[in-house]
């Protein structure tokens, strides 16, 4: 028998909306009937009384129920639902309806917005490995809506957003937004939220105040942002990334590269987190406005917007109780972070920076952009896997590094590797050791922080040995494995907080 959808604890739920707790961001939506509007948990309008209040753990829900999105708190920004991952609560490692659901919503959410809806849940059934029937059963007893549903919510709140904070015409939002044409978005605009897309954005003109085009993030507390830019601090790049700002506003910047449906774009990202609100600020340069919805998504990864730190610390506070408020770091450019990882083997944090700003300033391609330190791309795949031995070896890379790195090139060249939320962990990794020069290791850090998953376990690393007290021993990495059987399935948030006890020069020094 298939299990009812999750029930939000309707009592827990009003409690948080009277507290207005940022830690329930994302984690449950509240319909007020004498509205007929549905809100965030953080919502700054009056409190509705409790029995004109019905809680919703999905937006999807609140919309299937008929309820139009607030205004005010804007539920588009929102935190996700990534803490969903199989094996988490409230699904077990043996309810396999729930963990189907929970896959199919997460590849939804990875999966562009543009495209045919018939032929997106066809590729999604046959890469779950079951019949589109199957799924769409399935995914509404789970979650209580299908599919379709949850894929149109998600493209109406991409829709909203876009609206509310681009002056991108409306025919511009609709394709961005995955609409085939420019009249269903309308049709499907109006009959959902009541008013058309024009009409949502009277009154809300956009005032730019910096370079680019302002959009907003929001997250769940407690967010160590100090800690996070540090760890990039670290690593930075020459002309690629730039940690700006101070303790009470701090920023991050990076040059970026977009790729989506024969489309490639050139621009730049700069995010300053607004800790006091639990949210985060993101300029955008004009040039990557046709692919915005694909660069919001890579942002919450990069830095790991929709991460639930109850989930988290439930399982790993009692083994790092100074870690709750750290965070995975992620990309926005899986093949750099690949390469960076292979540059990493067998030498420290900073060697491995000093080869990559060799290939930067060999390779990448110069880029004009308004924030000062930003300046150049880091180098495609193609011009990697075009490069001579001669010219890598000059550059201080042995002959192992150079056939790994032109190898994982040449994979995302023929389509047969993708490294970004959302690819098969497994099926990625296992491509990923078959290559020359790239063991376990090396695809463990990749999934970690290119694919955001949070379950990864790079056991051989020295850094991590280190801050387990496992230094020395024979079989340390085994001795890792045991230890960390009790992290999962956040093994990839314990590494990121066994590094952080550690010193800052010693934080994740790469291993073979």
């Amino acid at each position: 028998m298939t299990a009812a959808p999750q029930e939000p604890d309707n009592d827990a739920c009003y409690r948080a909306l009277l507290a207005r707790d940022a830690r329930f961001d994302g984690c449950f939506f509240t319909g007020v009937s004498s509205t007929g509007i549905y809100c965030r948990p953080v919502c700054r309008a009056r409190t509705p009384r409790r029995d004109n209040c019905h809680f919703f753990t999905l937006a999807a829900q609140a919309e299937r129920a008929g309820f139009r999105p607030c205004l005010l708190c804007r539920p588009e920004l929102a935190p996700g639902r990534l803490n969903l991952v199989p094996g988490a609560a409230p699904w077990s490692a043996h309810d396999a309806a729930g963990i189907l659901a929970v896959q199919a919503a997460q590849l939804l959410d990875a999966t562009p917005l543009a495209g045919s809806t018939r032929t997106g849940m066809t590729q999604l059934a046959q890469r779950l490995g079951v019949s589109d029937r199957h799924l769409r059963r399935i995914f509404e007893a789970q979650l209580g809506v299908s599919p379709l549903q949850y894929l149109q919510t998600r493209r109406l709140l991409c829709a909203k957003q876009l609206l509310t904070d681009t002056t991108l015409p409306v025919p511009d939002v609709a394709r961005l937004s995955g609409f085939g044409s420019q009249r269903r978005f309308h049709a499907a605009f109006s009959s959902h939220y009541g008013l058309n897309p024009s009409g949502l954005r009277r009154g809300n003109a956009v005032v730019p105040t910096k370079p680019g085009l302002l959009l907003r993030l929001a997250y769940r507390p407690p967010y160590d942002a100090t800690a996070m830019l540090a760890f990039f601090s670290q690593r930075q790049l020459d002309g690629v990334e730039a940690v700006t700002g101070d303790a009470a506003t701090p920023a991050l910047a990076r040059t970026v590269t977009l790729s989506q449906a024969g489309l490639h774009l050139n621009g730049w990202v700069q995010a300053q987190f607004e800790p006091n609100r639990a949210r985060l600020n993101l300029w955008v340069s004009e040039s990557l406005q046709p692919l915005l919805p694909l660069l919001l998504a890579k942002v919450r990864a990069w830095l790991d917007l929709d991460a639930d730190p109850q989930a988290i610390n439930a399982q790993l506070h009692a083994h790092f109780p100074m870690g709750d408020g750290l965070r995975l770091p992620g990309t926005l450019n899986g093949f750099e972070l690949a390469v960076r990882a292979v540059l990493g083997q067998q030498i420290s944090v900073a060697a491995a920076r000093t080869l990559a700003n060799r290939l930067v300033a060999q390779w990448g391609e110069p880029l004009t952009t308004p924030v000062m330190g930003l300046n150049r791309l880091f180098p495609s795949p193609e011009a990697l896997a075009q490069a001579t031995g001669d010219a890598l070896g000059a550059l201080g890379l042995t002959r192992q590094k150079q056939v790994a790195i032109q190898g994982i090139a040449q994979l995302l060249q023929s389509g047969q590797l993708r490294l970004e939320p959302g690819a098969d962990v497994a099926a990625t990794m296992a491509s990923l050791r078959d290559l020359p020069g790239v063991g376990d290791w090396t695809a463990q850090y990749i999934a970690m922080r290119a694919l955001s998953w949070p379950d990864a376990l790079p056991a051989s690393d020295v850094a991590l040995h280190r801050a387990l007290g496992l230094q020395g021993q024979t079989r340390a990495a085994q001795a890792t494995l045991a230890l960390a059987q009790a992290w999962q399935p956040w093994r990839s948030y314990g590494v990121v907080r066994a590094w952080a006890s550690l010193q800052p020069a010693t934080h994740a020094a790469p291993t073979p």
